[in-house]
């Protein structure tokens, strides 16, 4: 990806997380947000993925819903998104990206994810429309 191409979808993405409601900001706060151009080898076949293009975001960790008090501490929450998907997503047939789209798909990536750290399956997340 060109060094051009990644520091506009930075600044998108800048935008998009600023107009974020606090709620959203304060699990941030507690939750690294790693922006990345596309996943790692070691990742698509972990998830069974053959395309890198295909992949906007990750959640690791252990959602919400499935931590106990008696566990051994955890590793920390992350949250990747990557850029390649997202730009495929909000991207023409020639290869123009749509800013509006591009936005709706990062916002859409990053509460997606979330909502992932609260336990929601993908067709719980699909049903809410951020699928």
């Amino acid at each position: 990806m060109d060094s051009e191409l990644r520091e506009y979808f930075d600044q998108q993405l800048q935008q998009v997380l600023q107009e974020l409601p606090q709620r959203v900001h304060d699990l941030l706060d507690h939750m690294p947000l790693h922006v990345e151009d596309y996943p790692s080898s070691q990742v698509m076949a972990e998830l069974g993925i053959r395309d890198r293009g295909a992949l906007c975001g990750l959640y690791t960790g252990v959602p919400i819903d499935q931590r106990s008090a008696t566990a051994p501490p955890l590793l920390p929450d992350v949250v990747t998104i990557y850029r390649e998907g997202i730009l495929n997503l909000a991207s023409d047939h020639g290869g123009r990206v749509d800013t509006d789209q591009l936005r709706r798909q990062i916002r859409i990536t990053v509460l997606h994810e979330l909502g992932h750290h609260h336990g929601m399956d993908e067709d719980e997340l699909i049903q809410f429309g951020y699928g």
